[in-house]
């Protein structure tokens, strides 16, 4: 793993703001030249420093205006039955994030759908259908007050 300098730093930060500029706009925001610049991009990438490019989407204007935050214990804590866990939750598109937590749950996913009678039926059919879980533990959100994807770096 290559260490991040100021400019690899700055690479980043921009290209959180907007992932859609091209290596040109960089170099000129950078005051450097194309080249180094595309290379330390391409070297990003690679590295799996930058992961992957998305488009953020206001989640209500395409419908999905229920969040809910869904804490699930598992019956058993096998590493078979985990990882069966894991591959069902990773085919769920609903499913947003899932992170293995400490505490009374083991895992606390973030679920986004229409609305209520919608999480309903996520509940019964794509959760229900899990042979694994023990109890699950359902948080809706009323508001929300901040949401970045921006890592300072």
């Amino acid at each position: 793993m290559h260490i991040l300098d100021d400019t690899d730093r700055a690479i980043l930060r921009y290209l959180q703001e907007d992932s859609t500029l091209k290596t040109r706009e960089l170099s000129e925001r950078l005051h450097l030249s194309y080249t180094p610049v595309y290379e330390r991009v391409r070297r990003l990438e690679r590295e799996g420093v930058i992961k992957k490019y998305v488009a953020l989407i206001d989640r209500e204007k395409v419908g999905k205006k229920l969040m809910v935050f869904c804490q699930i214990a598992l019956k058993e804590h096998s590493l078979a039955m985990g990882e069966k866990f894991v591959e069902a939750i990773m085919a769920i598109p609903e499913v947003l994030e899932c992170h293995n937590i400490s505490g009374d749950y083991d895992f606390q996913m973030k679920i986004l759908v229409n609305d209520m009678p919608e999480y309903q039926q996520f509940l019964m059919q794509k959760l229900g259908s899990l042979e694994n879980i023990g109890s699950t533990h359902s948080l809706f959100v009323m508001g929300e007050i901040k949401n970045n994807s921006v890592i300072e770096v």
